[in-house]
């Protein structure tokens, strides 16, 4: 029966075509193991009759060697095919779900492990798929094989064959939901464990770590259900196969006794027809393999939710006057903004205020880009560099990770970081700017400025900080604010503040109130507000 991921595998067998190359080295492998038992066969003829032609020997010794030798590379090139196609793989379903913007709709942890163990599962499509063609020629073959010696044979082994096909039938049909179920628990128990370290210390701090361990482990029960059910169906089915391949083997070989008393065999023969009867029962004992197939498809079903996610609309809105204007018209999100107005002329500083839960990392997503409005349009033009609370540093070393996105040499990023007073910190390292991350101590205001740095090092035409000064005190906040003007003189600049300070140097305020703008102007206008004093001030609105 289809599934939704098949085409997807297709696909992702067709990116990298050197399972050609496999093809035929398994075809060159798999005619050798075919010709094996008859040389055998002959071998031990030869040698029961005293004689022994090195031809003869010499041809053994080189199927044996092309077998072994195929197999050989077979190992590599199925590693290396199966390696590309995951990255491609990882590669289009990572840029679809950066493409879906933020918030996602799959959460961190779940999509971390599509992007990562589902890819991995679904990029061995082509090695899994030879495999298993492969036996089912070898099984063929061994049967003509058979019934080239000796038809009774052949006919003797086929009366095994529909035994077989139920056993491989009645494991795919049982294995399939347990598959399926079992990838969908990995990805929620994986989203469940990332949003819990993600709060380690909140965690600790609260005193939940029972709840919390509780509340993460909750699919557990499901994925072991569905675990047991995979092997309780595996096991069933090898031990089923281990009693039909000695049965076959005693059947055919009492057969071939008969045949060799009649005198059509010889004793050579019967040592092939054992031979034989192992190649043609090869399908039953690739049962492991089978489980791994329906793993595949469970994995591309769930790659193909992702990539069939519609993205959203991002038609270009037309650009305003120059670089660094903003403006959103009629701009709304979806539980966080309502109907916002703004123009923001390029050059000016301007603080975002409110309440918790008013709005304001939305606001400041989306005139960075980094969400788009549900409705409305957003005009921006240039360049736009981002910094947030709490920064993900990425990168080997702290200069990889100020100039990451950024095409940015030494001397900027050195600006970046004395325009964000992290210079003096960076310094003092083990190896500066050559320090790797992993052994980068850093406190949380070294962290905000760091991830300012590399805010800075894009040479923003816009600079939106989402309380990216938040741990600093309010002298070196100022001192940074200062160092940011001399370093981009004239940029716009929208900063997401609880401080009066921040908001008193502004040149525009833009103060919301769930999710709308309550009001915007100079701070000391509208501090004559009880309800705009309240902000800071902690008092009721």
């Amino acid at each position: 029966m289809a599934q939704p991921g098949d085409a997807l595998l297709v696909e992702a067998a067709d990116h990298d075509r050197r399972w050609l190359l496999l093809v035929l080295n398994a075809a060159l492998a798999t005619t050798a193991g075919l010709v094996l038992p008859a040389a055998l066969a002959n071998t031990v003829d030869m040698a029961l009759a005293g004689r022994l032609d090195p031809t003869t020997v010499l041809w053994l010794v080189s199927l044996v060697s092309v077998e072994v030798v195929g197999d050989a590379i077979g190992v590599v090139l199925a590693a290396a095919i199966t390696a590309r196609v995951t990255a491609w793989l990882r590669h289009r379903v990572s840029a679809h779900l950066l493409g879906l913007g933020h918030p996602s709709p799959f959460a961190a942890g779940d999509a971390v492990s599509r992007v990562t163990g589902d890819s991995a599962i679904a990029g061995g499509i082509s090695v899994i798929l030879i495999v298993l063609v492969v036996t089912v020629v070898s099984s063929v073959g061994a049967v003509v094989a058979l019934a080239l010696m000796d038809w009774r044979l052949a006919a003797v082994f086929l009366l095994s064959v529909p035994l077989a096909m139920l056993l491989v039938r009645t494991h795919m049909r049982l294995t399939a939901d347990d598959v399926a179920t079992y990838q969908n628990v990995s990805g929620e128990l994986s989203a469940r464990l990332l949003d819990a370290v993600s709060g380690l210390r909140t965690i600790a701090v609260s005193g939940t770590a029972e709840q919390e361990s509780r509340r993460v482990l909750r699919p557990l029960p499901t994925l072991a259900a569905a675990g047991i059910g995979m092997w309780r169906t595996q096991a069933k089915m090898i031990w089923r196969a281990g009693l039909l391949l000695p049965a076959v083997e005693l059947a055919v070989l009492t057969a071939a006794g008969f045949g060799v008393v009649a005198g059509r065999l010889t004793i050579g023969d019967l040592l092939a027809t054992l031979g034989y009867v192992a190649l043609g029962m090869g399908v039953v004992g690739q049962l492991p393999a089978l489980t791994t197939f329906a793993r595949t498809r469970a994995s591309a079903t769930r790659l193909v939710e992702v990539l069939d996610t519609p993205l959203p609309r991002r038609d270009a809105p037309p650009a305003p006057a120059s670089a660094g204007d903003l403006e959103l018209h009629n701009v709304t999100v979806e539980g966080a903004l309502r109907d916002v107005h703004l123009r923001i002329p390029a050059g000016t500083f301007v603080a975002v205020v409110g309440r918790s839960g008013a709005g304001k990392s939305a606001l400041a997503a989306v005139i960075g880009g980094l969400s788009t409005p549900d409705t409305g349009e957003v005009r921006r033009d240039g360049e736009v560099g981002y910094a947030f609370e709490r920064p993900a540093l990425l990168g080997a070393t702290v200069g990889e990770s100020i100039r990451y996105g950024a095409d940015a040499g030494k001397r900027r990023v050195r600006a970046a970081c004395v325009a964000a007073q992290v210079h003096d910190v960076v310094v003092r390292l083990p190896q500066g700017y050559d320090t790797p991350m992993a052994d980068t101590p850093l406190s949380g205001g070294e962290a905000q400025r760091l991830g300012l740095a590399r805010a800075l090092a894009r040479d923003p035409d816009v600079l939106v900080l989402d309380d990216a000064t938040a741990s600093l005190d309010m002298v070196t906040e100022a001192s940074v604010d200062k160092a940011i003007e001399a370093a981009l003189p004239g940029r716009t600049k929208v900063v997401v503040t609880h401080r009066a300070a921040t908001a008193r140097r502004a040149d525009l305020v833009v103060w919301l109130v769930d999710g709308e703008v309550r009001a915007t102007g100079p701070h000391e206008a509208l501090w004559l507000d009880p309800d705009y004093r309240a902000v800071f001030t902690g008092g009721d609105v």
